[in-house]
């Protein structure tokens, strides 16, 4: 297998700065605990993030939005059938849509329910190891929101899945892959603290969203948002007393962050 390739940090420093001037529009049917985090990590990196879950506003906002976020962190079957019908109306008006299959292989709804969304053709799937391994062999597995694997142990699964899906597939641990099945990027950085304070994943998710609606070379794109994810990680640990002051600190380092940093 090849070795997988680092991101251009130039093409990175280009991919937030159109990021940033586009302002994209980002329909988030997120989970219940993370709403308020991921809005704010959206809006440091000047885009906009709107919550719509009901299944006939959220049909039509996906159409108009510049990109749809599906996480299934807090699924319900009534908020299933708003996802779908998303999703089914993104796919109509090539809207751009992410797919974050919270604890798939670890209970059955959800894991079910994905299967059933990658129908619909998202345009990325963002998840940790276990989640990418289950969604891709389509077997159980996990503990939940944690991982049971490291993520390069599920690499071979991520392109199989980008391959058969279409999708570009990011795998997160401490260090990222991103993959459309052939190209494959690998994105170091970070902080442990970001595992340590609720919803920096599924944030994660809605900016890897957002990065999936610029025009040009996605894979390098949503290898962009991880890269500036986790470089803004490092900033705010090196900032941060804990986990109390990391929050804010990272906000600070997403609204902050520039060409320089990136480098």
């Amino acid at each position: 297998m090849k070795q997988p390739d680092l991101p251009d940090a130039a093409f990175t420093a280009r991919s937030l700065s159109l990021f940033r001037q586009r302002a994209p529009l980002v329909h988030c049917m997120t989970n219940d605990v993370v709403q308020t985090f991921t809005a704010n990590v959206l809006l440091a990196l000047h885009a906009s993030p709107a919550m719509v879950i009901d299944a006939e506003e959220a049909a039509q906002f996906s159409a108009v939005a510049d990109a749809l976020l599906i996480n299934v962190g807090t699924l319900t079957r009534t908020r299933a059938d708003a996802m779908l019908a998303a999703a089914q109306e993104a796919r109509k008006a090539a809207t751009p849509w992410t797919l974050d299959p919270v604890a798939v292989g670890a209970l059955r709804l959800r894991t079910d329910f994905c299967q059933r969304l990658l129908t619909l053709k998202p345009a990325a799937i963002r998840g940790n190891a276990s989640e990418i391994l289950a969604l891709s062999l389509q077997q159980s597995g996990g503990r939940g929101v944690d991982t049971q694997h490291q993520a390069e142990e599920a690499l071979s699964a991520a392109q199989r899945l980008a391959q058969r899906c279409g999708a570009i597939v990011v795998v997160t641990g401490e260090v990222d892959y991103v993959t459309d099945g052939e190209r494959t990027l690998k994105v170091p950085g970070g902080s442990p603290l970001m595992t340590r304070v609720v919803g920096t994943g599924c944030a994660l998710s809605a900016v890897v969203a957002g990065f999936a609606a610029l025009p040009g070379d996605r894979l390098q794109h949503i290898a962009s948002a991880c890269g500036v994810m986790a470089r803004a990680g490092e900033l705010a640990a090196g900032r941060a007393q804990g986990p109390g002051s990391f929050i804010p600190a990272f906000l600070d380092a997403l609204w902050n962050l520039n060409a320089e940093a990136l480098a």
